[in-house]
């Protein structure tokens, strides 16, 4: 059996059973499993939850049983099979059944009989497969063909007019593998020089003609070397060093940032500090402040205070003390898509129903650490109107000392980034009226 094969149902498994993130446990498994083929790995863990829906379509082509009746077992086996079956070129077909079917004798025992003749049935008839009608019904195409939860792609579809064209634009390019972005750390290094140590380890590395500090890295290993292990660098996406550049953090500085674990953004504000000034970091969980406070010491970072605390409650010891304030509000995520491909399948539950509600809470509340003339900026990690320009639109609408700078909304297809939306304002040069 191989073993890597085995590896990827096992993840598959913890993210469908447990609800793990796939990012997460996938690197779980590594670590402790320490796979040969890492790459292989983890095409077929995020390929198969990327593509889930379209794959349950072609199940459902096979077999009179609705996919939600057939155990979990059979639902991983199949869709892990038929993922390379029409994913994966370099695999041939007879390995990824027979693979698979060697999977079923150890996980699905009594069914292998099931998985082994549904896939070989896929092969005989795949030419007759065919999506449901575009022309019938165009949210149920483009949800079952890039597979995405139907509210999210009927939502998309609104906001961007009914533009089918567009959003399966959007859609292709949140199913794409992102290349991997990192953050020159400044208090070690440069971009010119950290590049130029990544392409003497063997790894290609191409600067951003726009973020001075972004370089997109090629290559496995790259958590492995000494230039991870010193400090020279962080993983952080473009959206996320966009959002981060609009705040514009300054030497000497105050700097709060109400929603900061992991401390992505947090290391990245006080590295543009160069150590210099304060960055206040709060966060809700108590056991995320390790997170930052560890990223911090391998950055070395020594400007940032981290504690715990609820956004939705403004601290009175703050009031008025910030020149600048980042809110990261908790949202949906709909736009990191590309990385963590499970967030594609979130039902529109009371919780998400919620989420603006939340984000305005946490808006209003951070507003009040802004000085007068300082900086407020307000960021998701999705795209969706109602948690971010109507959140904005609410806000300001109540907060008349506050005036909007300029906002955007980054888009893979057209930014290379996450989906991310960040929204610059400025606090007037007076204080808060009643």
């Amino acid at each position: 059996m191989d073993s890597v094969r085995k590896g990827a149902y096992l993840v598959l498994r913890d993210v469908e059973e447990n609800k793990a993130y796939s990012n997460f446990a996938l690197m779980k498994y590594i670590k402790k499993a320490k796979p040969s083929n890492v790459p292989f790995l983890r095409e077929l863990v995020y390929g198969t939850i990327r593509q889930k829906l379209y794959l349950d379509w072609i199940i459902g082509n096979f077999t009179r049983t609705p996919i939600e009746k057939l155990n979990i077992s059979d639902r991983i086996l199949l869709r892990l099979g038929l993922y390379q079956l029409l994913f994966m070129d370099s695999v041939p077909d007879y390995a990824a059944v027979s693979e698979t079917v060697e999977l079923a004798k150890l996980y699905s025992k009594g069914r292998i009989n099931f998985v082994n003749g549904l896939l070989r049935q896929y092969l005989r008839d795949r030419d007759y497969v065919e999506l449901p009608p575009r022309e019938e019904d165009e949210t149920r195409y483009l949800s079952i063909k890039y597979s995405f939860a139907p509210w999210v792609v009927q939502m998309w579809l609104k906001e961007f007019g009914n533009n089918g064209a567009r959003v399966e634009n959007l859609l292709a390019a949140l199913n794409r593998t992102p290349r991997l972005c990192i953050r020159a750390n400044t208090l070690k290094t440069d971009a010119d020089g950290l590049a130029g140590r990544l392409t003497k380890l063997g790894f290609e590395a191409e600067r951003d003609p726009e973020l001075q500090n972004l370089i997109y890295v090629k290559g496995e290993g790259l958590l492995a070397t000494n230039l991870y292990k010193t400090g020279l660098f962080s993983v952080q996406d473009k959206g996320a060093q966009t959002v981060v550049e609009c705040l514009d953090a300054r030497p000497g500085e105050t700097v709060m940032d109400v929603c900061a674990a992991p401390g992505g953004k947090t290391v990245a504000i006080a590295a543009d500090m160069q150590n210099l000034g304060k960055v206040l970091a709060t966060d809700i969980y108590k056991r995320k402040i390790d997170l930052i406070e560890g990223e911090a010491a391998r950055l070395g970072v020594k400007n940032i205070t981290a504690w715990s605390w609820d956004a939705r409650v403004t601290d009175s010891e703050f009031v008025d003390s910030a020149d600048k304030v980042l809110v990261d509000a908790p949202c949906s995520g709909l736009g990191t898509a590309r990385r963590k491909p499970e967030v594609k399948f979130k039902e529109f539950d009371e919780e998400m129903q919620a989420l603006p509600g939340l984000q305005l809470d946490i808006l209003k509340a951070s507003s009040h650490y802004v000085r007068p003339g300082g900086t407020l900026v307000y960021a998701t990690c999705t795209i969706a109107k109602r948690e971010n320009e109507d959140v904005v639109k609410a806000f300001l609408k109540k907060n008349k000392e506050f005036e909007l700078v300029d906002k955007a909304l980054l888009l893979p297809m057209t930014d290379e980034s996450d989906g991310f939306f960040v929204c610059k304002m400025k606090r007037e040069e007076r204080g808060f009226g009643v």
